[in-house]
């Protein structure tokens, strides 16, 4: 489910049709304006290598509200967790989540996004999206929540399959086990393992 997920975000965001909104439009008009900046980077001959790697994480991180989901995929160890935990953990989730997508973002060609429909109910949104592929149609739902005008994404659900939640079985289950240390202990060494396996594609 994660490989699906993966894939998915990274077509979204590759291979979605520019469009230019302000800071101040909906939730799928901002979605559409990171998509633009992202396509940007990748088209501009003068970034390359780390320096384009850092410009794109620097774009997605900013459509991502990373706390938030920090919170709802450790659940009640959230809580028990001190504020240099919750530091640690945000910081691992987001590095693992690059890790994992980040360097295949270029892989992607020839698939068609289409962005369905925007609901939204006061300060949340759930944003539709369809990629288009050669031997399937992919849906991807992106939750949002509005932090003074900026709509970030909490979750991404593919095919009905939360992010956040699979994570969460995860997460939880080694938290109860071997505490917030054994947690971080297995972040990394996804993290490294992700990492390599990059350096050798």
């Amino acid at each position: 489910m994660f490989s699906k997920w993966m894939t998915a975000a990274c077509l979204l965001l590759c291979l979605a049709p520019a469009a230019a909104f302000s800071a101040e439009a909906g939730p799928l008009a901002q979605i559409e304006q990171t998509v633009e900046q992202v396509i940007d980077t990748l088209k501009d001959d003068a970034i390359r290598g780390e320096q384009q790697r850092q410009r794109l994480t620097e774009l997605i991180k900013a459509r991502f509200d990373f706390q938030a989901m920090s919170q709802w995929v450790l659940g009640p160890y959230w809580k028990k967790a001190n504020v240099d935990e919750q530091e640690t953990f945000m910081e691992l989730f987001s590095e693992l989540l690059e890790a994992s997508y980040l360097g295949r973002i270029e892989s992607y060609t020839d698939e068609e996004v289409r962005f369905v429909s925007e609901k939204i109910n006061g300060p949340r949104a759930e944003v539709e999206t369809l990629i288009v592929t050669r031997s399937a149609d992919i849906p991807i739902s992106y939750k949002l929540v509005d932090r003074q005008g900026e709509w970030l994404v909490y979750d991404v659900i593919v095919e009905k399959v939360s992010l956040v939640r699979n994570y969460r079985g995860t997460f939880t289950e080694i938290a109860r086990k071997e505490g917030m240390d054994g947690l971080f202990e297995q972040m990394r060494s996804k993290i490294e393992d992700l990492k390599s396996r990059s350096k050798e594609a």
